[in-house]
Parts: C-alpha cells; structure tokens; sequence
C-alpha cells in the first residue's frame, strides 16, 4: 500500500511488527511544562515543525483551561441516550460527552497542539502528506514507521502528558461501557468481553471536512496488549463521521454507523482486530452551541486512547 493511496483513503495495509518503546519499555509521565503539561522544546539540530491551530483565529483568551474542570462536571448525559452493543466488544455511547466537557476537550487539545509536541502533518520520504494532523499524547506514534517512540523524528519533540482529566473521563467511561454490556450479556465477569484497559496513550487527529481514511487494524501496540484484547477507546467532537467496521477490508462488506460529537467507542476483546476506518466527514454537522465557545474550525477532532 502506497502512502498516495492512504492519502486518497483507498485502505490502510497491515500494521507492521509491533514495536517496544524506548528505554525498557516504560513511558515517561509528568514530562514537559508542569504548569500546562505540554511536551519538551524543540532539539537542537532539529527544523521547528509549523503549529497548527484546530481553532479558528480569536480571542486567545477562550483556550484557557480551568484545573479539574471536566471532573467537576458531574457525570455524563446517558439517560435517554441510544448506547449500544454493537458486536462482542465493541459499545458504542451516544451522546456520552457533555457540551461542557466537549468545549474543555477541545481548549486543552488547542491549547497543547499549538505548542511544542503540538499538531503537525505526517509525511513521508517522497513527499506526501496525510490529509490530517495529528498529536501523540504520552508517546510518540510515527505513521512511517509505524513504530512508539519518546520523541517525533519530525523535530525531535517529545509529546505532552495525556491530561489527567482526559484519564478520568476514559475511566468513567469504561465503567459505563461495562455496566451497559453486563445488562446485555447477563455476565459475572464483563472484562471477559470487554477487557479493562489503563490507556497510556493517546493520538489526537483533526480531519478536515475532506478527510477520510481507508479501512485498516490498530496493530501496533505490544503483543500483550493486542493478545489480551486491550480495548481502542475513541472520542469524537465536532463534525460527525460515517464509521466504517468489518472483518475484513471490503468497503462493500463493512456495517456503517454515524459518530457524533460527543460519541464514545470501544472496540476490544474479539473486536480488537477489526478493520475500520471513514468514508466521510459530514460538513456543518457539528452542535453550533460547540463552535461558539470553542471556534473549532471545520472538521472532525478525534482522540483514540490506548494501552501500549
């Protein structure tokens, strides 16, 4: 698979041998500024990596991000929500995320990817870029190599701290998830299909409305993560996305479902290993009370979290 053919969003090809992060294995928690949690300074030697803002230009003021916020929020819109199993492992919220947590998601992600660590465009050797920009939070994911690294071979940057309120949304999240897939299955042990996870990263993508991406598998994390089915958690904020989920890559063959902003998804346990991708970013989908607070431009924000 070319990497043109990823930029037209034609599939993804098999992820490559699963690679073990640097320095024994262990990911490096509380690094970068300790007031904002942002990655380390550009190397030395290095060219500085253009910031990219997913926030329309405004009053810088509105990215200011208040301690423990999203904890103090209360819990999550469920109640009247459609939440779904839609396979063994694979749950669906809808509406999970609140307006208020998805307006501080969204000024912490602009916030950080604006400084080093930030947002940028991969690219490969020949030239060619992915429609998208992305972040690594926790640990550095290189779509080239398709490897974990502590820093972006881009510009030598390490990548900011998943925020800790990101963390305990995740949590919550999960137990919700379990709750809904206990109720489904009538089981003791919900971890049996859908495993716990403590994610330790997270890749934060921000789609154009032209954005897409072909079906492919999450396969590079370690072999005991991807072994015991460690779920891929994903948000989605802003424009909604028409998701695309199999078995195998067979466009024709894949279930459709819409995720909205505000959408969580869980695909672990005997769905850990399934092709997915988007056909689609449906423009002027996003909730208009988001886009005033926030000035998210046009586009999809999506943070998968998972455990290495």
């Amino acid at each position: 698979m070319t990497p043109i053919q990823i930029l037209n969003g034609s599939g993804l090809g098999h992820f490559g041998k699963k690679q073990k992060p640097a320095h024994g294995g262990r990911l490096k928690h509380g690094r970068g500024n300790s007031k904002y949690g942002g990655g380390t300074s550009y190397s030395h030697g290095f060219p500085k990596a253009k910031p990219y803002d997913i926030c329309l230009c405004g009053n810088r003021r509105s990215a200011t991000i208040s301690t423990g916020s999203l904890n103090e929020m209360g819990h999550t819109e469920m109640e009247g929500a459609k939440q779904r199993v839609l396979r063994p492992g694979m749950v669906l919220l809808k509406r999970y995320i609140t307006h208020k947590e998805q307006v501080e998601i969204v000024k912490k992600c602009r916030y950080l990817g604006i400084g080093p660590g930030g947002f940028y465009q991969p690219g490969y050797q020949d030239g060619a870029k992915l429609r998208l920009q992305m972040m690594c939070l926790g640990m550095k994911w290189d779509p080239m190599s398709r490897k974990y690294d502590d820093t972006r071979p881009v510009d030598g940057s390490e990548p900011p701290c998943i925020p800790r309120e990101f963390s305990l949304l995740v949590k919550r999240a999960i137990q919700d998830a379990h709750a809904l897939v206990k109720k489904e299955y009538h089981v003791s042990n919900v971890e049996d299909i859908l495993p716990l996870t403590s994610p330790d990263i997270c890749i934060v993508n921000f789609y154009t409305t032209s954005g897409r991406l072909g079906l492919h598998q999450d396969r590079d994390e370690s072999r005991e993560s991807l072994c015991k089915g460690l779920p891929v958690v994903s948000l989605s904020l802003g424009d909604s996305a028409e998701f695309l989920y199999g078995d195998q890559r067979n466009v024709d063959n894949a279930e459709r479902i819409f995720l909205e902003s505000g959408d969580v998804l869980f695909f672990g346990g005997k769905s850990r290993h399934i092709f997915h991708g988007v056909s689609s970013i449906i423009p002027k989908s996003a909730p208009k009370a988001l886009l005033e607070e926030t000035r998210l431009r046009p586009g999809r924000l999506n943070l998968t979290f998972r455990q290495f």
